[in-house]
């Protein structure tokens, strides 16, 4: 166990969601934890999913400046995983096998290919083990 873990996309969304203050703590505190130990990692997917919900579906969406700000400061430290045939292939293999939704798959694709020991997500089953990964829903 290498002690890497991935972070879904509603980690960073909820972290801005000041109507669920807990899950906006508990967000906030695993992106301080994945940065400072540079153990939390996330795909170029993730990166893409949060500035389409910040950018256009923020009760105030993020300005530019912001968002630039937020891509340098977070998101740069953890991304690690790019989208590429191999990766879309064992999403398909994965979809297939356990019924996931696209999008799903290919974040689950991407926290093995990532060697994580942890994925941190609220959309899968929490516990479930992925080979050698479990998920984990950090809001319960």
């Amino acid at each position: 166990m290498n002690g890497r873990f991935f972070l879904d996309t509603k980690i960073f969304v909820y972290s801005f969601d000041s109507a669920a203050p807990a899950k906006a703590h508990r967000a906030r505190q695993l992106i301080r934890q994945a940065i400072a130990t540079r153990k939390g990692i996330i795909s170029f997917q993730v990166a893409q999913e949060f500035f389409n919900v910040a950018l256009q579906h923020f009760r105030t969406p993020m300005s530019f400046s912001e968002a630039h700000q937020y891509l340098t400061t977070v998101f740069r430290p953890l991304l690690a995983v790019h989208s590429t045939l191999g990766l879309y292939g064992d999403a398909l293999q994965l979809k297939e096998r356990y019924r996931f939704s696209w999008c799903d798959a290919l974040i689950v694709a991407a926290a093995i290919e990532a060697q994580c020991d942890i994925l941190y997500s609220e959309d899968l089953r929490h516990g479930q083990r992925i080979g050698d990964m479990q998920v984990e829903n950090p809001f319960l």
